[in-house]
């Protein structure tokens, strides 16, 4: 099961005495759980059966004594564990795990990694209800959640607004879910999420940005390159440079790889990690710089890494340092 249909069987109605959601995504163990607090029960039911502990705060036994309760004028009771990781002798749930209560519904969100599979608790939650472990998304994946995630909501988003937000958020689905529901509120009915929408309601500028900065680097476009790294040296939380390096370094290393694929657009895409929209950039600008213009790059991007921390260097601006370098990548 993944998030969604845990979510879809509650609005009809069907539900498993326990619920264990786990993994180094942290976004869909919030979907769950917070769907279960504030939607399971009616506000008239929450009042006398709902609970919501929190691990560091609470112990074993005070958690079974909770779901061992009977629901008051209600079909069933629900008890959230969130902050489950934090929770000492965890393991001591396998008592009510093993013999849980059909009338409570037993949420447990622990983030930053699972239990260990070998132990008995862990094969209880197989038996006796759901498990839910989650992933961090990889960068090729996120374009396309993007894109869902705002169909979900009843609306549309344009593939460059979808990347700019991509490009400048990363894969933290979290930040990501809470900026797209923050465009919505300011947007009217039925509009089209696009590039100037995302520039005005999240900052992301829509010409002076990493993503389009790579491209201009992959075109060898030296005017675009220079009034991008001017902008960035004016608004240095644009594109500060402990950003921008990191960015064009996995940029030119994936470029590198393209020398080493053979086959079409896809078996490129597969290896690089990365979204067939995005196959024709790699190769064009793989074509520009060559094989050994990308290692070249490749090892520059290193070099000014150090020194944009103050290894090897005399304390150089970080305008002018990326301007050196940028200049240094092309020529």
């Amino acid at each position: 099961m993944d998030y969604q249909d845990i979510i879809s069987d509650w609005k009809q109605k069907k539900f498993r005495p326990l619920y264990w959601l786990e993994g180094e995504e942290d976004f869909f163990i919030d979907q769950v759980s917070t769907y279960a607090e504030h939607h399971l029960l009616d506000e008239a039911e929450k009042g006398f059966n709902l609970t919501v502990l929190y691990g560091k705060d609470t112990d074993w036994s005070t958690v079974i004594n909770a779901c061992r309760r009977y629901p008051m004028f209600a079909e069933r009771q629900v008890v959230v564990l969130k902050e489950a990781q934090s929770m000492k002798d965890i393991l001591k749930l396998e008592a009510y795990i093993d013999n849980p209560l059909s009338s409570t519904v037993f949420v447990v969100a622990h983030k930053q990694g699972k239990i260990d599979g070998r132990s008995k608790l862990a094969k209880l939650i197989k038996e006796k209800g759901v498990l839910l472990t989650t992933k961090k998304m990889y960068d090729n994946q996120l374009p396309a959640w993007v894109d869902a995630y705002v169909v979900s909501l009843g609306r549309a988003i344009s593939q460059k607004a979808g990347i700019l937000l991509v490009d400048h958020i990363g894969n933290d689905l979290s930040r990501m879910a809470n900026e797209i529901d923050k465009l919505l509120v300011n947007l009217p009915p039925n509009k089209k999420i696009d590039e100037n929408d995302i520039e005005k309601y999240v900052g992301i500028s829509k010409e002076y940005n990493v993503f389009e900065l790579q491209n201009a680097l992959g075109q060898k476009d030296i005017a675009k390159v220079m009034r991008i790294i001017n902008y960035f040296a004016a608004n240095p939380k644009a594109g500060p440079i402990q950003m921008v390096l990191p960015a064009l370094y996995n940029f030119f290393s994936k470029m590198n790889m393209v020398f080493g694929v053979k086959g079409g657009e896809k078996e490129v895409a597969a290896a690089l990690g990365v979204h067939t929209f995005f196959v024709k950039d790699y190769v064009n600008a793989a074509r520009q710089y060559g094989l050994e213009g990308t290692e070249k790059a490749i090892l520059l991007l290193h070099a000014y890494n150090l020194r944009s921390i103050g290894i090897n260097d005399s304390g150089v601006e970080d305008g002018e340092l990326m301007k050196e370098l940028v200049y240094k990548l092309m020529y």
